[in-house]
């Protein structure tokens, strides 16, 4: 049975509780005599109308959002716990005045038989009952309005054990008794009434779980990739918790590792509360441990421009830095090279106006080269090639998974090296790079070359 079901069903069951509890305990008071037992029955008839308003709440806040109340209906639970306050209110009110006025006028004669013995037992296992499958089954879903039907039916326990102990005294010859029993289930409702309505005004007003936020915030500032929480939005719904958490990220951080952060971050939130439904902001830092050619390919990639092989020198007075951007082959130079300067005017911006920064503008193939294998005694004669490089180099210690392919701009090769896996990254990378500017040499109509290192061994 699905949690809206359940609710449902349970706040039905509420309401013939309450409808046959009412009738059970005013006929005992009006044949006893007893004004406690008669509040009592008045605190029913308010519970059974609660009841009932319950039930109609709990059917509309399982209501789906819609256009009108895009976060839900969940706030009607909190309206009906709030009118059932009212009642509680006035209820104990209205019997503190009676008790008040019974024991200053006098006590009057209370015939507690047997039978009224009977209706108040019988009503304290309804309440008992009642009360903890509410219980159950609110803090099972969240409901706000099964929670003040559940605070009812114990308040219902408490005043129809305070009547009983007044009719016992009255039974003993101390005839205030039943008036002191009002009083105190007076007192209880005002008590239990002053809670509920506290919580109730709480959620309405969009006050956060206590405690919830700091457990939250301490969760998720540990995982990584969040730099920081900056803010922190939460507030009860109904049996949901709303919330916008805004995270502080690295922000040279690529597209996909944001998703992926957003997605922990939820993860977590639904470990800690699985009722609270929150929204990820991400906010970009700027860390002092990002490089320079991260700040650049970032700032170039807010743009939608592709910023590659970032040199930076630096002169007595100044920096410098030069860089390849890519822009579309069949965009006219001069539209080029307006991209190019404001870029070139926002990484100054970013580190300095004394800045000297030079962009080398090269084209971007938007589309794929179409080809095939080449023959193979171009393959034979570029892999023989690539042999005698290799081996003349005295770095490289051999090439293999020789590739040759012709495009309607030129022949692509691509080939293997194998190299000491002690030898340091920038030694590989001009072992490579020699290699390939040898071959260009020797080869007309290359194209590119693109040299894989791999170390020894490797598979």
């Amino acid at each position: 049975m699905t949690d809206a079901a359940l609710k449902e069903k349970v706040a039905f069951g509420s309401i013939a509780a309450s409808f046959l509890l009412t009738i059970g305990k005013i006929l005992a008071g009006l044949a006893s005599g007893s004004l406690a037992l008669l509040s009592e029955g008045a605190h029913n008839a308010l519970d059974t109308g609660a009841t009932i308003l319950t039930y109609f709440a709990v059917r509309e806040a399982n209501k789906p959002a819609d256009e009108r109340h895009p976060y839900g209906h969940g706030k009607f639970e909190s309206l009906s716990a709030l009118a059932e306050t009212g009642l509680l209110a006035g209820l104990a009110c209205y019997v503190l005045v009676a008790a008040i006025r019974r024991l200053w006028v006098g006590a009057e004669p209370v015939d507690a038989s047997w039978p009224v013995f009977a209706v108040l037992f019988v009503s304290m296992g309804v309440d008992v009952t009642r009360w903890l499958t509410l219980r159950a089954v609110a803090e099972k879903t969240g409901s706000h309005a099964l929670a003040a039907d559940a605070m009812h039916f114990a308040s219902d326990l408490v005043g129809t054990a305070l009547v009983l102990a007044g009719l016992a005294a009255n039974s003993f010859g101390f005839h205030q008794g039943d008036a002191l029993a009002a009083l105190g289930v007076a007192m209880f409702i005002g008590y239990a009434g002053f809670h509920l309505g506290r919580e109730t005004v709480e959620t309405l007003l969009d006050a956060a779980p206590v405690g919830l936020a700091d457990k939250l915030r301490a969760a998720i500032v540990q995982i990584p990739g969040v730099v920081a929480v900056e803010t922190l939005k939460l507030r009860a719904n109904g049996p949901h918790v709303l919330g916008e958490v805004t995270i502080g990220v690295p922000r040279a951080l690529p597209v996909e590792r944001l998703i992926q952060i957003e997605r922990a971050v939820q993860a977590k939130i639904a470990e800690i509360s699985p009722q609270t439904q929150a929204s990820i902001i991400t906010s970009p830092h700027a860390l002092d441990e990002e490089t320079v050619t991260e700040r650049i390919t970032m700032i170039a990639a807010r743009r939608g421009l592709a910023a590659h092989h970032v040199i930076v020198h630096r002169l007595d007075d100044h920096d410098c830095i030069a860089f390849d951007l890519e822009i579309d082959g069949a965009m006219a130079q001069g539209a080029a090279h307006e991209i190019a300067t404001e870029l070139e005017d926002e990484i100054r911006d970013e580190f300095g106006a004394d800045l000297e920064v030079e962009s080398h503008i090269e084209p971007r193939r938007d589309h794929a080269l179409t080809g095939h294998e080449a023959d193979a005694a171009t393959i034979a004669r570029i892999s023989e090639c690539l042999r005698k490089l290799a081996v003349a180099g005295g770095v490289l210690q051999g090439v293999h998974d020789i590739r040759a392919r012709l495009t309607e701009d030129g022949l692509v090769v691509n080939f293997h090296a194998t190299v000491d896996p002690g030898l340091s990254v920038a030694a590989t990378h001009d072992a490579i790079n020699q290699l390939e500017r040898a071959l260009r040499e020797r080869t007309p109509g290359l194209l590119r070359v693109v040299g894989h290192a791999e170390p020894v061994g490797a598979a």
